[in-house]
């Protein structure tokens, strides 16, 4: 029997008292302190904002919308039936009839879409970097610094590939970021970012990288994060712990139009050989080799002998590009491009933009059991009127002309299909997002027609697409299964 047990009864109530308490603050003393060491681990954000927020600049753009031939302004759609069904006029219509008409109505009270994003000062004499959909088709951007300073500033060069923009203010000794090592990023990194959500200036949200190389399917892998980004976030930096950008955010993923914990941002590495482009020659220059490509599937690499499934499969071949000449054929298999493995479609659209026209590299194909090398000579990227009538982009991806705008990924009919459907012609809907989705399009749909006439291309489709009033309803004659029906598509503006 203890000691304590003996001695507990002869103690008074206050000696037990004080016995206990000692007991607890001992007890309490050698433990460790969490509140503290919590404290300790948990990042403060406060100087990184006090150091890097004077770079961060709020932009605000202004575009002057164009009017119909009544002198109206153009207005969405779907905005127009909504007045329409609550007997409501549309704005800006005045008593009297319109003032001034057509697209040459530039006075200073036209009506006007403005625009909020954010950016950051790249170097102390004006070089401003933000995204490339932050300044689109914007007639006038301003900057606007944290000592409220603003300034009219000029578009150097906007990639919308990449969606890295650069402007030039003029103005000297600017706070200017610090470039950041995006290779020693590290997935659970604690990362913030600035701007102007909702307007609302020098905002700052805070969280951890989710995952690096994120592939959304464009040029770029993206650093994906939990930091809250909002419309007007977009441009602004991504910081780390160290007050280095080392992105620029840019996109979200969402089902409801705001942010819910999953927002991507363009890598600065690759945005700062971007703005190098811009700066120099006001574009960037692309690789091309003019194919469309389809990733490979484990059933496929199975049956054709390619073992594990990776490469990226050719659908098509422009006729007389650089695919072409070099005796790459519509089935063949990329599996290494100028020495480098390809995994799978997205590998080799960075790897080919990545390349200088005229320049050469070998590619290794596998075709019918066997691996090849190819010897091929790369050509320049043509501008997007060009891509959208050839209906393929050099990088492999489908066209980011009209029909990849409306959400259509397209497809040519083979000879077995036409025959299978008795089609003389038409075009196959591989994919449906966006404005086509929601007008019911789905993925193995036949365009037979757009705007009444017929089409047996996607080169025809999307040279039709070109030359339609990008405002206008499009309809489509659609054949699904044994049925025929139109589709009306009502572009989103």
């Amino acid at each position: 029997m203890s000691f304590l047990s003996l001695a507990r009864p002869s103690l008074s109530r206050w000696s037990r008292a004080l016995l206990s308490a000692g007991a607890l603050s001992l007890s309490l003393s050698l433990l460790p302190d969490v509140g503290h060491a919590q404290a300790r681990e948990l990042p403060d954000f406060t100087e990184l904002v006090e150091k890097v927020g004077p770079a961060v600049v709020n932009i605000r753009t202004s575009e002057r919308l164009k009017a119909n031939a009544q002198g109206m302004p153009e207005m969405d759609e779907q905005m127009l039936e909504f007045l329409r069904r609550f007997g409501m006029p549309a704005p800006n219509q005045r008593r009297g009839g319109p003032r001034g008409g057509g697209e040459n109505n530039n006075s200073d009270d036209a009506p006007q879409r403005r625009g909020v994003g954010s950016g950051f000062v790249l170097s102390a004499d004006g070089y401003v970097m933000t995204n490339a959909h932050v300044v689109q088709d914007a007639d006038e951007v301003y900057v606007t610094l944290t000592d409220k300073r603003e300034f009219k500033a000029k578009l150097v060069g906007a990639d919308r590939r990449t969606d890295v923009a650069v402007l030039k203010i003029e103005a000297s000794g600017l706070p200017a970021v610090k470039i950041g090592d995006v290779g020693r990023l590290k997935v659970g990194e604690w990362v913030m970012a600035i701007g102007s959500p909702f307007g609302f200036d020098n905002s700052v949200t805070a969280g951890i990288v989710s995952a690096k190389a994120r592939d959304t399917g464009d040029f770029l892998p993206f650093i994906q994060t939990d930091v809250a980004i909002n419309p007007g976030n977009s441009g602004g930096p991504l910081l780390n712990m160290r007050g280095e950008v080392v992105g620029i955010n840019s996109q979200i993923y969402s089902q409801s139009g705001g942010f819910m914990g999953i927002s991507f941002s363009i890598p600065i590495d690759e945005a700062i050989r971007v703005s190098e482009q811009l700066r120099s020659h006001g574009k960037v220059v692309r690789g091309f080799i003019g194919v469309t490509l389809e990733d490979v599937s484990k059933d496929v690499a199975e049956a054709i002998g390619l073992g594990k499934p990776h490469g990226a499969v050719i659908r098509s071949v422009v006729a007389g590009g650089a695919a072409d000449k070099a005796g790459i054929e519509g089935g063949d298999v990329i599996t290494k491009f100028d020495g480098k493995t390809i995994e799978k479609v997205s590998d080799l659209r960075r790897v080919v933009a990545g390349l200088k026209p005229n320049s050469k590299a070998v590619v290794q194909v596998f075709r019918r059991g066997t691996y090849k090398d190819l010897n091929i000579t790369i050509a320049e990227m043509p501008n997007e009127e060009a891509r959208a009538s050839a209906g393929v982009d050099g990088d492999g991806k489908p066209s980011a002309g009209p029909a990849s705008a409306l959400g259509l990924q397209l497809g040519e009919l083979s000879e077995a299909q036409k025959r299978e459907l008795k089609l003389k012609s038409g075009v196959r809907v591989e994919a449906a997002i966006g404005v086509a989705a929601r007008a019911g399009l789905r993925e193995g749909d036949v365009i037979l027609s757009v705007d009444n006439t017929d089409v047996s291309s996607v080169k025809q489709v999307q040279a039709v697409l070109a030359k339609l009033d990008k405002a206008k309803v499009i309809n489509l004659l659609v054949r699904r299964g044994d049925l025929t029906s139109f589709v009306l598509l009502r572009p989103a503006r």
